[in-house]
């Protein structure tokens, strides 16, 4: 499909170029030099004493659960309106996702009294999810992992940018994970991160991605170390010198695109509420600083979705949906997820449509998809 306006788009420059092909003269492809150059800086960018470069932020949130020792027998709570990544990590680890219902309309992040009421014997963490870049309630959130002596994990996979308190989101909790794909703020085509101010948790994170070794072949390369014991049972996790290239690249250009997203989604709130009005958006005066990564909308109840979505892609419009609730999943239903009630999850994942936003789109396609809503809501 030749879509006018595609859901997301990739603007590489030449420095990207660049940075790949001088990784690929210098002879040394695997986890190495340049890999551990991004680490510092998406460090030093986050505010995080430590930043783990992984192969994706699915490999990231099951690190996180294993280091938080999240196993058989524990339970722990998180959002059903989420990429399934966020709950198959807890499932790795052979502990049970609870799956806690959002805020409202306005706020669709995990609500803290939903978290409260899912608390148990069993459970060992949370795991937040900071939908399209906006905050969750991270103060009354940390409060009651404290009083019930729970970790925190911040899934931060829409957030690399975002802060509140003027502090950045994935330094919250115990860990943070960060996702590259190509559809993210910046991108490496497949990759993660893992942030952590916690000096043992890294040293446990960086032994499992690779295999649980106590040296990687870059330590060996360069004379640190001529063996190597296996401590842990570990993981093929590394992220490559070619994507971690391309990672500094694109985390030197964050804030410029960031930044134009913010200004993207300031327009589509205001010409949305002039045009349609009968669209809702959620995330108006949201506290903290977005990177805005999603632009999400609510059809009003009773549009029919499918249609919608139809009509916008004649007009040459890509849309999506963010997302299908997690409970509903066959591979969830028979994991004995079937009676889960989340009806403010259900009642929004039903209506929430995604439309395009990148940095380069310009005013006038903003308008297009403006004028395209308005066109496809009259067609219902």
């Amino acid at each position: 499909m030749n879509w006018k306006i595609p859901l997301s788009d990739i603007y590489f420059s030449t420095r990207e170029s660049n940075a790949v092909l001088k990784v690929l003269k210098s002879g040394w492809l695997t986890m190495g030099a340049v890999t551990q150059q991004f680490e510092q800086e998406f460090a030093t960018y986050t505010g995080a004493k430590h930043a783990i470069a992984v192969t994706n932020a699915t490999a990231a949130l099951h690190l996180a659960c294993l280091v938080a020792d999240i196993g058989p027998g524990d339970e722990v709570i998180l959002p059903s309106l989420t990429f399934v990544a966020t709950a198959n990590a807890v499932r790795y680890t052979g502990a049970t996702p609870v799956f806690a219902d959002i805020e409202s309309e306005e706020t669709l992040n995990i609500s803290p009294a939903s978290i409260e009421a899912n608390i148990n014997e069993h459970t060992r963490a949370i795991i937040v999810v900071h939908y399209g870049g906006y905050a969750c309630d991270m103060p009354a959130i940390m409060e009651i992992a404290s009083r019930h002596d729970l970790v925190v994990i911040e899934d931060a996979a829409h957030a690399i940018g975002s802060s509140l308190e003027k502090r950045m989101l994935g330094t919250w909790g115990q860990t943070g994970c960060f996702s590259f794909f190509s559809n993210k703020n910046m991108t490496t085509g497949e990759g993660g991160m893992i942030i952590t101010n916690d000096d043992a948790l890294a040293e446990h994170l960086r032994r499992l991605r690779s295999h649980g070794m106590t040296s990687v072949t870059w330590d060996r390369h360069k004379g640190h170390a001529w063996s190597y014991d296996v401590v842990d049972l570990g993981y093929n996790y590394r992220l490559d010198e070619i994507r971690s290239a391309l990672g500094r690249v694109q985390l030197s250009k964050l804030d410029y695109y960031n930044e134009h997203r913010q200004k993207i989604t300031v327009l589509y709130r205001e010409w949305l509420q002039a045009l349609v009005p009968a669209i809702k958006i959620p995330f108006r005066n949201h506290p903290g600083k977005s990177a805005c990564h999603l632009m999400s909308i609510l059809l009003p109840s009773g549009t029919d979705r499918r249609q919608f979505m139809d009509s916008m892609k004649e007009r040459g419009i890509q849309t999506s949906i963010h997302y299908p609730p997690i409970h509903h999943f066959e591979a969830y239903r028979s994991n004995g997820q079937q009676t889960v009630s989340l009806p403010t999850t259900e009642a929004i994942a039903a209506r929430e449509l995604t439309l395009p936003l990148y940095p380069t789109m310009s005013s006038d396609d903003i308008v297009l998809v403006v004028r395209s809503v308005q066109g496809s809501l009259q067609e219902q």
